[in-house]
């Protein structure tokens, strides 16, 4: 009865918000939360092929709306091939512990808001990086010209498939600006003006999150990406794919292509790494000056090194799958660039998913060693059990 009363709730706000289009079709989800942890704007995924006799080809828009608050939310469509057609709905849902949410959802040409924190693109203004943010962190990598230059002896090439992070402290978009500044000669990332800056070094190390091969002690990697596709921009995620050149890992030829994505409200970026010619890669984390903490939960499996940075204080981590994890090892070195934390994850049926970001003690996000963990282990139990969502039939 009370969910028969909800869902007729759920149709009168519909039908009042969108009564200018009273054809358009109508659908209940039931969202599930089957952890011990409450979910606040946790990102669920939704297939639109789930929808009893819709046809998917002519969609425009789907709003959400929230059966609690009786009122539209934040929702993404999302084509994930690139062929015209949505195929996922994104939203957020708040859903306690070990309980479920209602949800409706109606074609609607509108988003309840269209502005985006979520945002990547390349930058052919600055050698040819490609970058990405949302409203916590923002990274970027480099490119093929950027390759080019370095191996020609130009000091403004760089030869790195690492991962930079860009640390921000506001909430809103920095990439564009920050870029803007750098090319027009009025400033410069690295320097703090208020919003935060790139003083994060990465060279030939991993930085935060980058991948390889580790064969008989020795780490090999790939050079710049070779060609980029960017698939989604905000309000919710943004995504895109990185393509590589073939490399070398001892005598085995390594294939590499990564499809990276970011959400609204996360402070690690999803890598999902297609690979061929090895079992199994490193996935590593620059131990800069080894003056930091290392600490890990391989249950959960986070990893995470927090350490001094300039005159502040920067944690980096990776997340991964415990079906993934194989071992790690950390490398202390003199030599520049080579102290590293790696990771060691099983390449199953030619991929492997990990997330990997930061938090910088400035942002005031999770300022100290002890909510950083916090922080990673919530998250790593939240992505190991994501939200389930049904469709409720009548």
């Amino acid at each position: 009865m009370k969910r028969i009363t909800n869902f007729l709730i759920t149709l009168i706000v519909i039908t009042s918000i969108f009564s200018c289009e009273p054809s358009k079709k109508e659908y209940l989800l039931l969202v599930e939360n089957y952890s011990e942890i409450d979910r606040n704007n946790d990102v669920v995924v939704f297939e639109l092929n789930q929808l009893p006799d819709y046809n998917i080809a002519s969609l425009k828009e789907i709003a959400v709306i929230d059966n609690s608050l009786h009122d539209t939310i934040l929702s993404q469509l999302l084509d994930i091939d690139g062929d015209g057609v949505y195929e996922l709905l994104l939203f957020q849902a708040k859903v306690e512990a070990n309980s479920a949410k209602e949800y409706g959802i109606v074609e609607n040409e509108q988003l309840a808001d269209t502005s985006s924190k979520v945002y990547s693109r390349f930058i052919p203004e600055r050698t040819d990086d490609y970058a990405w943010e949302n409203d916590k962190v923002a990274f970027r990598t480099y490119g093929p010209v950027a390759q080019q230059l370095f191996e020609t002896g130009d000091a403004t090439g760089t030869l790195s498939s690492g991962i930079d992070c860009w640390l921000k402290k506001v909430n809103y978009p920095i990439i564009n600006k920050w870029y803007a500044k750098h090319t027009s000669g009025e400033g410069s990332y690295h320097a703090d003006t208020g919003e935060g800056l790139d003083n994060f070094h990465v060279g030939s190390s991993r930085g935060c999150g980058g991948l390889g091969v580790y064969v008989d002690s020795v780490l090999y990697v790939s050079k710049n990406f070779k060609a980029y596709k960017t698939l989604s921009n905000g309000p919710i995620r943004t995504s895109f794919t990185l393509d590589y050149a073939d490399w070398q890992a001892g005598v085995s030829t390594i294939k590499e292509k990564k499809l990276i994505s970011l959400d609204l409200g996360d402070n690690l970026t999803k890598i999902k790494a297609e690979i061929i010619g090895s079992d199994v890669i490193a996935v590593g984390l620059t131990l800069h000056e080894n003056d930091g903490i290392v600490s890990m939960d391989t249950t959960n499996g986070w990893f995470s090194y927090w350490q001094p940075h300039g005159d502040s204080e920067l944690g980096t981590a990776i997340v991964c799958k415990p079906v993934n994890y194989m071992g790690y090892i950390q490398i202390n070195s003199q030599e520049k660039d080579k102290s590293q934390l790696l990771v060691f994850l099983k390449v199953i049926d030619g991929e492997v998913n990990y997330y990997t970001g930061f938090s910088w003690k400035e942002s005031g996000q999770y300022p100290t060693k002890e909510s950083w963990e916090q922080y990673l282990d919530k998250f790593s139990k939240c992505k190991h059990s994501p939200l389930v969502v049904k469709v409720l039939k009548d």
